[in-house]
C-alpha cells in the first residue's frame, strides 16, 4: 500500500540531480519565435535585456526524473504540467547550476480512481549563486484500477 506520508518524509527537499547548463541565444529567439512572443527583451538579441522566456525556462530538464531508490508507483504516469517562476532574467552565454529536488508529492481521488502527483523543482543559479528561476514539473500517475491505495 502506498504511503504519502512516508514518501514524503524519505524524499521531500532531497537534491537528487544537479546539471551544468549555458544557454545559446539562438535556442532562446528560437523558443521565443515559435511561441509567438513579441516583447523585444525575448526576441531581440542585440538587446542588454534578451532573456529566455519562461517556456523556455520549462523546458530545461534535470537528468534524472525521480530520486534514486524512490519506489516504483505503477500506474500511468503523465505529464501534469509545468510552472515558471522568474526571480531575474536567464541571460544566453552565462554558465548555470540547475538544482532538481521533490517538492511535493500528494494524492487526489478522480472520477477514475486516485492519482498521486509528483512535483519536481529545479531551481536556477548562476555562478556567484544567485537564484534566478524556478521550475516545476508535474508527473501525475494515474493508479491502475484494482491497485491499493490510502486516500
Amino acid at each position: 500500500m502506498l504511503d504519502i506520508d512516508e514518501l514524503k518524509t524519505k524524499f521531500l527537499d532531497l537534491e537528487f540531480d544537479t546539471v551544468d547548463l549555458v544557454i545559446d541565444a539562438d535556442n532562446l529567439l528560437m523558443v521565443a519565435q515559435m511561441s509567438g512572443e513579441t516583447r523585444p527583451e525575448f526576441i531581440d538579441p542585440s538587446r542588454d535585456d534578451f532573456h529566455a522566456t519562461p517556456a523556455f525556462i520549462a523546458s530545461l530538464a534535470a537528468g534524472r526524473r525521480l530520486p534514486i531508490h524512490f519506489p516504483s508507483l505503477g500506474g500511468i504516469p503523465m505529464d501534469g504540467g509545468k510552472a515558471v517562476t522568474c526571480l531575474q532574467p536567464v541571460k544566453p552565454g552565462v554558465p548555470l547550476t540547475g538544482r532538481t529536488h521533490l517538492h511535493d508529492i500528494y494524492a487526489k481521488q478522480g472520477r477514475s480512481g486516485r492519482m498521486v502527483f509528483l512535483v519536481a523543482r529545479m531551481e536556477i543559479y548562476d555562478q556567484s549563486g544567485t537564484h534566478l528561476a524556478t521550475s516545476d514539473s508535474r508527473m501525475v500517475i494515474r493508479e491502475k484500477p484494482g491497485e491499493d491505495s490510502d486516500a
